[in-house]
């Protein structure tokens, strides 16, 4: 199996893990061209037929955990339940890292299916904050936190995204997730440089990259972009993720696709697109990393 604590050039690349994969995966001896593989855990909790092939899979590939259930932007602190429901699940399958979002999806008993966006302003930094600490001292490590896609700005933002994102960093010690994809939906949807945004996030606290599809649909006369997940990676965001690689040292990076999922070897394909982006400029490269 891949050693998750160690990153070289040839282990950097991971694919999504999703229910039409399970016995394709589950089955087959292990793949060289899969290095690890991230899965949302709240599709585990309470075990069952996903848990018992999440548990196998488990046996020949590394596993990230990618969460969307703690509302870490929200004014109230994590769900104590969902936390020791993911706890058992981390003691169980020994992901080696996990991820949530910069959002929240929880408002006092109503829990929401959608990630909504933050004003980013210092009260909601303190409660983001406040939460990421809860779930790490609850956890017991180091979380990494997402950047949104969003739709809509708020009047009352007293800052970027990216000085939010890195003053949570500075604050509780934890990493980043940079979804690319989820920069360039943005920077269309908002009319900023995704260019300017990568120069002043603290690419140091990243940890791991997301790459996606979205949509693009013209609404009102104007071209909005929305985050699908659904299809293959555009030619805008390889190219973002060309010059981030030119600049940076490679991080684990993931093809996340979660809607209208296609075959397997489709992703890997997509993978396989990103490895030789990162192989262009990073040959033989090999990078440590804590865990």
């Amino acid at each position: 199996m891949v050693d998750p604590n160690q990153i070289t050039t040839q282990t950097v690349m991971g694919v999504g893990l999703r229910h039409p994969h399970y016995r394709e995966i589950a089955s087959a001896a292990p793949r060289k061209d899969i290095s690890w593989l991230e899965v949302h855990p709240e599709n585990y909790f309470g075990g069952g037929i996903n848990f018992k092939f999440l548990e196998e899979i488990r046996k020949n590939y590394p596993i990230s955990f990618h969460g969307v259930g703690l509302s870490l932007g929200a004014a109230q602190p994590p769900d104590e339940h969902h936390l020791a429901q993911l706890k058992e699940l981390i003691t169980r399958i020994e992901p080696f890292q996990f991820s949530d979002h910069a959002s929240w999806s929880a408002s006092g008993n109503a829990h929401l299916n959608d990630l909504l966006p933050l004003a980013y302003n210092a009260e909601n930094l303190d409660n983001l904050c406040r939460n990421i600490d809860v779930a790490q001292n609850y956890l017991g490590q180091e979380i990494l936190i997402e950047n949104p896609s969003t739709y809509m700005r708020f009047h009352d933002d007293e800052m970027p995204e990216w000085a939010f994102l890195n003053k949570a960093v500075s604050r509780t010690g934890c990493h980043l997730l940079l979804d690319i994809n989820n920069v360039q939906v943005q920077a269309n949807n908002h009319g900023f440089s995704a260019a300017a945004y990568f120069e002043h996030i603290n690419f140091g606290a990243v940890r791991e990259i997301h790459l996606a599809g979205y949509a693009e649909k013209i609404i009102e006369g104007q071209s909005v972009y929305i985050d699908t997940h659904g299809q293959a990676v555009h030619d805008d965001v390889w190219g973002l993720f060309d010059n981030v690689m030119a600049r940076h040292a490679p991080v684990r990076t993931l093809i996340e696709w979660d809607n209208d999922i296609p075959p397997l070897n489709t992703l890997l394909d997509e993978a396989a697109k990103a490895q030789r982006i990162i192989d262009a400029h990073h040959h033989a490269e090999l990078r440590h990393v804590t865990v």
